[in-house]
């Protein structure tokens, strides 16, 4: 089988936005789900409806730490007219008072504690007082007298059982994004764990006889895999589980076996090989085993970008080089993998700032343009597509349209945030 093939340059470039539609014609959402504590569900997706099978709170209780009352007993009260109760307990919170409030008494409760039966309000221990001079007419035993300076309604101060869930209502839909409230609104149902979709599992392949791993000695002509590395980090920020394989050597049969290895996960992402070299084997290994849907789109950087399908696998074609790989990462892959994950959209942050030197695009490609942020500007920080500083020392990009072939210094440019 041969290992090479002629120089066939593009026939034509995609534009972006025709790229983006058919990854989104391609992509079907994870079905695949696991069951996982609810600890860990924050940044999950639910795969299941979740109702309650009992009320939140379970019993009703003291808003406020005071005194449980009968309401009516406090009618008229005020700082100069004060109304004075017997105190016939105290209840702290997990304790249930062992006595029922009659007229002309009260139980003093904390905070969250279950309100005494008979009663059915708390006053505020801001408007109360210890009564120094004894307890009221009739009053026997040690009971203390407490004076209260502010009448009450029924239902004042209390949280009422079921207030913020009853039973059997719908809490949580199928499809909802959790974070940390709705982790917490499982946790208040008694729920221990919770089903969500899968993360999708995204095999990451390097191509390219001069790529060698980290760590492993430099032959001549040979370069560390940077995409490796940069490809498993977006692929985890935006709801994926990175599997990194071997780095395939370019050989059709070493590909073809390194692609056959990817297709056991649910996504293939591969970079290198995606250009027209002689040595490009890669793309013409995918048209073998299934459909390339685009190959070579009109941006900058990245444009020797594929896609495509094997079987029911979606593969991605990245650059070989670090910058143009990352690039493509953030603005095809990763809202890919987020519809595949079920992920809402990541929401973009941005800033609008002067431009603080001059920049030159080609005018036939959608350009993609690291910049930094200093002294409130934004300064290019773009070198070449194989230097992964054009990114690691950005703060985020602007993009300059197809047909503009210079913005000026001083411009007000919009920059989207990595």
């Amino acid at each position: 089988m041969s290992t090479t093939r002629e120089m066939r340059p593009f026939e034509g470039t995609m534009p972006l936005e025709e790229a983006r539609a058919l990854i989104e014609q391609a992509i079907v959402p994870i079905e695949r789900t696991e069951r996982i504590p609810v600890l860990d569900a924050n940044g999950r997706v639910l795969a299941r409806d979740v109702a309650a099978d009992a009320d939140v709170p379970p019993f009703s209780r003291a808003a406020m730490d005071g005194y449980a009352v009968r309401a009516a007993d406090t009618a008229g009260a005020t700082k100069q007219s004060p109304v004075v109760l017997r105190c016939i307990e105290q209840t702290f919170t997990g304790q249930v008072s062992t006595q029922s409030v009659g007229p002309g008494q009260c139980i003093e409760v904390a905070t969250g504690a279950p309100l005494p039966a008979g009663a059915d309000a708390v006053v505020i221990v801001e408007d109360t007082e210890a009564d120094n001079r004894g307890t009221p007419e009739g009053a026997s035993g040690d009971n203390s007298g407490i004076r209260v300076f502010a009448s009450v309604q029924p239902q004042q101060n209390i949280g009422r059982q079921g207030a913020d869930i009853s039973r059997g209502q719908l809490v949580l839909r199928a499809g909802t994004f959790l974070n940390a409230s709705r982790a917490g609104a499982l946790s208040a149902l008694g729920l221990t764990n919770v089903e969500v979709y899968a993360k999708p599992r995204v095999a990451i392949l390097s191509t390219g006889d001069e790529i060698v791993d980290p760590g492993t000695p430099l032959g001549p002509g040979q370069i560390y895999d940077i995409n490796k590395v940069t490809l498993s980090a977006v692929v985890s920020d935006h709801g994926g589980v990175p599997v990194p394989y071997r780095t395939a050597v370019d050989r059709l049969e070493d590909l073809s076996r390194s692609v056959d290895a990817c297709l056991a996960e649910d996504l293939l992402v591969f970079s290198g090989g995606s250009s027209v070299g002689r040595r490009d084997l890669i793309i013409d290994v995918i048209a073998a085993k299934g459909d390339v849907l685009f190959h070579g789109i009109a941006v900058k950087p990245g444009k020797p970008t594929a896609f495509g399908r094997i079987g029911n696998r979606l593969v991605f074609g990245m650059p070989g080089y670090p910058t143009s790989c990352l690039s493509n990462a953030y603005i095809l892959l990763a809202p890919a993998l987020r519809r595949i994950a079920r992920l809402p959209p990541q929401p973009l942050r941005s800033v609008t700032l002067p431009l603080g030197a001059r920049i030159t695009s080609v005018v036939d490609r959608h350009q993609f343009y690291s910049m930094r942020i200093e002294n409130g500007q934004a300064v290019p920080a773009f070198k070449a597509s194989g230097d992964i500083t054009s990114m690691s020392q950005a703060d985020g990009y602007i993009e300059v349209p197809i047909g503009v072939s210079v913005v000026e210094k001083g411009e007000l440019v919009e920059v989207t945030l990595f």
